[in-house]
């Protein structure tokens, strides 16, 4: 008997799937009957050729023959086989499968459907709970497939050393993470104890050159919101990203300075990466007349819908967005865009509008996976368009690499454009 895993074409009448009994003294043998398909066999010993055909249908692996060309599944046993007969070293082959499983994951060539082994998931899971003890950072998985940094928080760990708006991390501890297309995972391996060292590796775009630097771990204060009143009695409330009280911060920042009496307001979302999905339709909500506000479709065409109800918030509204406003931030502003409720103010936003859900696997490993697309209520999907402003305004050259909140407001041209805005509206 060959080592080869062993095939089976089935037949396109009969197919062959899984023996529920042979009869060696007759050699007959009993199958039962399903659609075409190939079906993978785990290899067998010698004195296992009596009976090949009885095998646990747990350990096969069956491919649709009307989508599946039989050459690629004989490939798939070959390659398997010649690895473990020719490799140079002994092979695991649950962690080859593995690899499979995870190469499924990116011939989709989807950045946001990752498989996660049972040790990523653990992390995964111990991130997504919240653990504040890290570097300090805002950031997002940009379009070349690298983590970049957005903003580093104001007193953090990573602003003392020196990591800036743009760099891009491409080594944590001298581990390369340029070919890990979850922000998340990588996000797990930056964070840890408190007061411990972590190592990261950039490479900073705007002097073309690579850097490390020793950044120690501390807990992290995060706030994703601040307000001010600013000239004119015009309300200016930033949102760093939609965490899961944000909906509840909003509208207490909101009703504080609408006791102040303010005429107007500008929300700022410029380098906001996204967030929960629930608390930015809520803030939606507050702000939209009665109305659509974002529907999602999978691929069956199965709609769900987040509406707002009649009550809306009565004073003129704009809203700066930037290449990294991303997810609910395109949410948010593409529903103010549709509803003509709020003047976009800034550059292109990034074009992030597809949904993910988690599944958690037997063993403990899980499958992050993309099931469906946002769309804004005119029915624009938002992926890869990303959300234009009604008015385009760069930041002058000399803040391109630096976080907005550290940009003196009197010379931030997108902020004091959207404050000439709101005057125009309110006179």
């Amino acid at each position: 008997m060959s080592k080869d895993v062993f095939i089976k074409k089935v037949l396109p009448i009969v197919a062959i799937v899984v023996m529920t009994n042979l009869i060696t003294a007759m050699g007959v043998m009993m199958w039962h009957y399903l659609t075409p398909n190939y079906v993978v066999v785990p290899e067998v010993t010698s004195q296992q050729q009596a009976d090949i055909f009885d095998f646990n249908p747990n350990y096969a692996i069956q491919f649709d023959s009307s989508k599946v060309d039989y050459e690629n599944v004989k490939k798939f046993a070959r390659v398997r086989n010649l690895l473990k007969e020719y490799y140079y070293k002994d092979v695991n082959e649950n962690k080859m499968l593995e690899g499979a499983i995870s190469g499924m994951t990116e011939a989709l060539e989807d950045p946001y459907t990752v498989y996660f082994t049972k040790d990523q998931m653990k992390q995964f899971m111990e991130k997504s709970q919240g653990s504040y003890v890290g570097i300090g950072v805002v950031v997002t998985m940009g379009e070349d497939g690298i983590l970049t940094v957005v903003e580093p928080f104001e007193d953090s760990p990573a602003l003392e050393v020196g990591i800036a708006k743009d760099d891009k991390i491409v080594k944590v501890d001298d581990k390369d993470v340029t070919t890990i297309r979850d922000e998340d995972m990588i996000i797990s391996m930056i964070k840890g104890k408190e007061n411990t060292k972590v190592k990261i590796t950039v490479y900073r775009p705007s002097e073309g050159k690579y850097l490390d630097f020793v950044v120690t771990r501390k807990k992290i204060k995060i706030v994703n919101i601040n307000s001010e009143i600013l000239e004119n009695n015009i309300g200016y409330i930033r949102i760093s990203m939609f965490d899961s009280e944000i909906s509840k911060d909003f509208q207490e920042h909101l009703d504080n300075m609408l006791k102040k009496n303010i005429k107007g307001l500008i929300i700022d979302l410029r380098d906001n990466p996204g967030g929960d999905y629930d608390q930015v339709t809520e803030i939606a909500d507050r702000l939209l007349p009665e109305g659509l506000i974002v529907y999602t479709e999978d691929k069956k065409g199965n709609r769900q819908e987040k509406k707002s109800d009649s009550n809306e918030l009565d004073i003129p509204i704009a809203v700066l967005v930037n290449e990294n406003s991303a997810s609910a931030s395109e949410v948010l502003s593409g529903a103010l865009k549709d509803h003509n409720k709020a003047t976009l103010i800034g550059t292109k936003t990034f074009g992030k509008g597809l949904v993910q859900a988690v599944v958690n696997l037997d063993d403990g490993s899980g499958l992050k996976v993309t099931i469906a697309r946002y769309f804004t209520p005119s029915g624009v999907c938002i992926q890869d368009v990303g959300i234009e402003p009604h008015i385009k305004v760069e930041l002058p050259e000399k803040y391109r690499n630096v976080a907005v909140s550290q940009i003196p407001k009197e010379e931030d041209n997108q902020l004091q454009k959207a404050i000439e805005v709101i005057k125009d509206a309110i006179r």
